[in-house]
């Protein structure tokens, strides 16, 4: 059982907040939102997340948690439809409370199964000069465009915009219909 006081009602925290500097209160803010940003935090929440599901979220107005059903996912925030007042939020991950299951797993949950084998990652010799492919940069871009030039480890991929080189890795290919 978690027994742990919520951050916004601990009283030493506000007291300390309370003693720093209007500058410090900001160089606070600026790393915590740099944090809550960070795409490996963002895809750590994501990975456990999907279309539907009801989870738990911090509501700042009202310093409480309340419960919403993800209706969309977007790269940098999410969108839920507030099972109680019936209105949506878009928030960033960092307000969503991972779910249970993935954050502690109790004694109801099974065993875990051993997991597949993972498919093969992609090489140079799955794709071609021409070829139509789809990537993610770092920042959860997900970028389409054409494979220009083909070095050993890398594809030079022309997206209209710009020209990425990519690892064959990170490659998925793309099927117009």
């Amino acid at each position: 059982m978690n027994t742990r006081t919520p951050p916004m009602q601990d009283a030493t925290l506000i007291d300390a907040l309370n003693q720093a500097t209007s500058l410090e209160l900001y160089q606070l803010s600026a790393l915590v939102e740099r944090l809550m940003t960070d795409p490996r935090r963002i895809v750590a929440v994501r990975r456990d997340l999907h279309l539907g599901q009801v989870v738990r979220f911090y509501d700042g107005r009202r310093d409480t948690m309340r419960e919403g059903r993800i209706i969309e996912m977007r790269d940098a925030q999410v969108t839920l439809h507030d099972t109680q007042q019936r209105v949506h939020w878009k928030l960033p991950y960092a307000a969503i409370e991972p779910p249970q299951s993935a954050a502690q797993p109790g004694p109801a949950t099974p065993p875990a199964q051993p997991t597949p084998p993972a498919a093969p990652r992609p090489t140079r010799a799955d794709f071609a000069r021409g070829d139509k492919v789809s990537f993610t940069d770092r920042h959860l871009q997900t970028h389409v465009g054409v494979i220009t030039r083909s070095n050993p480890k890398t594809a030079t991929i022309d997206t209209g915009e710009a020209s990425w080189s990519v690892s064959y890795g990170h490659l998925r290919r793309v099927i117009d219909i």
